[in-house]
């Protein structure tokens, strides 16, 4: 049988142009994980949410655990129990181990938003959308070199984002792209249409994309002399992670372009 796969999409930073140098306005990253389905359902949802109810069962009513990076790192709500330092120490090492255990891909796109407006001026792609284009392409490239299928997941950023983020992914999906046909997209996708979930959706996919967002985005950032050093060891340990998972050109084990893509 031919297996199916699933693209989950989350970003760090945000999606509108400014002149700012400083680092979170500047650069938009779109990071996306790549599970097979069968695998994702069967095995490591059920995990992942055992996991989460091993470490916050007692501090929540509802026994629903959604994990976001900016209240892990501050502790917030049931994430409180973090100020341990102890349970702090457990919970991170035991997520490390899952996630270096994992069978998942990534791809991470990161675009320089200043760089880009100043380049391309008027005609300057959306940032979100070109970075998902960029992501789509080699997600469908990889379906295709393994004779596979998927569909992509993203999200949900809100009404009017979500409805043109609907309208693109569906030009690609029918016309294709410059560097793409629309028949090699047609192929791996089994939908036109990208699916989109919000946080509270507790979809396992999104927080592992989540997790793993900010960490890929100072990675990329420091291979292209954007900054000068990575802030955060737990960060560095998920970057150790992500090393070994990103998508590359088989043939050459070439990460640059298929795993990791900047853009300016």
């Amino acid at each position: 049988m031919q297996k199916l796969y699933r693209l989950y999409v989350d970003e760090s930073g945000n999606h509108y142009y400014s002149d700012s140098e400083d680092q979170e306005q500047r650069y938009l990253c779109l990071n996306g994980v790549i599970f097979e389905a069968e695998y994702y359902e069967n095995e490591f949802r059920p995990n992942f949410e055992g996991f989460k109810l091993r470490h916050f069962s007692q501090d929540v009513d509802d026994r629903i655990i959604i994990f976001h990076r900016k209240e892990l790192i501050n502790k917030e709500a049931h994430f409180s129990v973090l100020k341990d330092p102890e349970k702090e120490k457990t919970f991170n090492e035991e997520l490390l181990h899952i996630m270096s255990d994992a069978k998942f891909g990534i791809i991470t796109v990161v675009i320089d938003k200043k760089s880009h407006r100043e380049r391309w001026g008027k005609n300057a792609a959306h940032p979100y959308n070109y970075c998902l284009l960029a992501i789509v392409q080699r997600y469908v490239g990889f379906l295709n070199f393994y004779n596979c299928q998927g569909d992509v997941l993203a999200e949900s950023r809100g009404g009017k984002e979500d409805l043109q983020l609907k309208s693109e992914f569906q030009n690609i999906y029918t016309n294709g792209s410059t560097y793409v046909s629309a028949s090699s997209f047609q192929k791996a996708l089994t939908s036109k249409e990208i699916k989109l979930k919000k946080k509270f959706h507790n979809i396992a996919g999104l927080q592992v994309a989540d997790i793993f967002a900010h960490p890929c985005k100072q990675s990329v950032l420091l291979e292209n002399k954007c900054i000068n050093k990575y802030c955060g060891h737990f960060g560095k340990k998920l970057c150790e992670i992500a090393d070994k998972k990103y998508n590359r050109r088989a043939v050459i084990n070439q990460v640059n372009g298929y795993g990791k893509v900047f853009i300016k």
